[in-house]
């Protein structure tokens, strides 16, 4: 009697745990949001490159982002945003191979590897079976390869360029496949799991073995001039926009600048990761932050395309977080009205959005595979 009477408490202390925070969403959901951009930031044009030769390709993903993300940022930053200097826009069919409404294991995966998937699978087909990312395919041919994200490196979408498993849950032993992946950079957070791990394995240490530098802060990777980088910041997330400035730029800006040394070239991914988090918290300030940093980092990165002449930069979404509409607000004023109809994902084609050469194939509607299929083309993969 006292054991199921006990069983019972612990039910119920695991029922509030997760009604509370379901709740505290549902009632975000059920309520208008307003955010204001106080700071707008200026916005330059960009003369896009008039060559045609693709050397370089930079493939940047907001994780979650959908259309409506961009113009509510558009609107907060009253009526400016960096992407506004991309060329052209697609648009990307984002289901998986079992499942309408992808994740960013199978989203991220398709992306990566031209290859539908299914739902919560990282970097293997439906069979299980291992794919070849962008990253191995550089590789393979002699160019170099890179990621950099703010988020955990255990979590979809970096390990769909780099590892490969049936389960993205299964996280210790995913971060387990960087030691092999032969990734040229790598920078995010996640450390917990590389160190200290239950099976006595110290990723750092193996990592070091093969070649790599494990640099654990920005100050550390600053000053790495050349050879092969794995950056764990973090012990697992990188700190909030607010707090970390604009450390995926400064990040992405070191991965170009430490790739660009191999004459043959280079495919770098770039992914604002917390865009997915703040659109299933419902936390439409956090989620305009992160998408503001997001577009200062593409604008970065496209001014350093422009001056080159020879990279292709694409931006895109695996998926859409949220369902997020903008219901009101003031371009003059900065300010945005939203509503969010999800905590999970929901099933919109997302953006696809180019520029520098090659921008012209990223036009009309099609599947988030033909991302992949289309870098892979042009960079001769």
């Amino acid at each position: 009697m006292k054991r199921n009477v006990f069983i019972a408490i612990i039910a119920s202390i695991v029922a509030f745990a997760v009604i509370i925070p379901n709740c505290r969403a549902q009632s975000r959901r059920d309520k208008e949001q307003t955010y204001v951009l106080k700071t707008p930031y200026a916005v330059e044009k960009i003369t896009p490159p008039q060559g045609k030769k693709i050397k370089n390709v930079i493939l940047m993903i907001g994780d979650g982002m959908s259309l409506m993300h961009v113009y509510s940022a558009w609107t907060a930053n009253r009526g400016h945003l960096w992407l506004d200097n991309c060329q052209t826009v697609g648009l990307s069919k984002t289901y998986c191979a079992n499942k309408l409404i992808t994740d960013s294991g199978a989203g991220g995966t398709a992306l990566a590897t031209g290859h539908k998937t299914n739902y919560h699978m990282v970097g293997v087909d439906p069979e299980g079976r291992p794919l070849e990312s962008l990253c191995k395919l550089a590789n393979k041919k002699g160019l170099s390869s890179g990621v950099a994200v703010t988020c955990r490196l255990w979590d979809a979408t970096p390990a769909d360029f780099c590892c490969h498993n049936t389960d993205r849950d299964a996280e210790a032993a995913i971060v387990t496949d960087y030691v092999n992946c032969d990734v040229d950079y790598v920078f995010g957070g996640g450390s917990k799991l590389f160190e200290n791990r239950e099976d006595g394995r110290d990723l750092f240490k193996e990592l070091r073995d093969k070649g790599y530098q494990t640099p654990r802060s920005w100050e550390e990777l600053a000053g790495i001039q050349k050879g092969k980088v794995f950056c764990v910041t973090d012990t697992v997330d990188t700190p909030l926009p607010a707090e970390r400035g604009d450390l995926l730029a400064r990040a992405s800006m070191k991965a170009i600048e430490l790739l660009n040394q191999n004459p043959q070239g280079f495919f770098l991914m770039i992914e604002g990761s917390q865009l997915d988090d703040y659109g299933h918290f419902n936390d439409l300030d956090l989620l305009m932050q992160e998408t503001h940093d997001f577009d200062r980092t593409v604008g970065r990165v496209m001014q350093w395309a422009a001056q080159d002449g020879e990279t292709l930069v694409v931006v895109t979404a695996d998926h859409e977080t949220g369902g997020l509409t903008l219901v009101d607000g003031d371009l003059d004023e900065g300010r945005i009205v939203c509503k969010f109809s999800t905590g999970g994902h929901s099933g919109v084609m997302v953006p696809v959005y180019s520029f520098g050469p090659g921008c012209e194939n990223f036009t009309g509607i099609f599947e988030n595979t033909d991302v992949m299929k289309k870098i892979k083309t042009l960079m001769g993969l």
